[in-house]
């Protein structure tokens, strides 16, 4: 498992969380007990799924404002989930450069997602500033 797994991973999680709510690392310790997550990967698995959590709020800005004829609240949960891990990537985990994490999330929307996802993922994504905050 490398990291475009355990990327997957975080986003499976994050999707679960949108359905059971709180209990934040109790869901996590459960997630890594069921699931093979590459120890040499968890600290990036981590680090997605808390800073997710710990920075909804501020990612759900970020790329909401670049939503054309969406809100934040009729987005399906799955395209959510995919949103929330890029733009997270994007604004706090330098180390992946951007055109990764915009493809990766389109990579993750063509397995999970509606086909029409794919495209307003990309684009939306594609408007983010890389080094900051929407």
């Amino acid at each position: 498992m490398g990291r475009r797994a355990a990327r997957e991973s975080a986003f499976k999680l994050l999707y679960q969380m949108e359905f059971q709510k709180g209990e934040e690392e109790a869901q996590i310790e459960g997630f890594l007990k069921e699931y093979a997550v590459d120890p040499k990967e968890q600290d990036y698995f981590l680090s997605v799924v808390r800073g997710v959590v710990l920075h909804r709020d501020e990612l759900d800005a970020a790329f909401s404002k670049h939503l054309k004829g969406w809100t934040l609240n009729r987005l399906p949960r799955v395209d959510l989930s995919i949103l929330r891990v890029a733009t997270y990537e994007i604004v706090y985990l330098k180390d992946v450069p951007f055109s990764v994490s915009v493809n990766e999330a389109v990579e993750l929307a063509r397995k999970y997602c509606a086909e029409e996802s794919r495209g307003y993922i990309n684009a939306v994504l594609g408007k983010l500033d890389p080094g900051g905050p929407g």
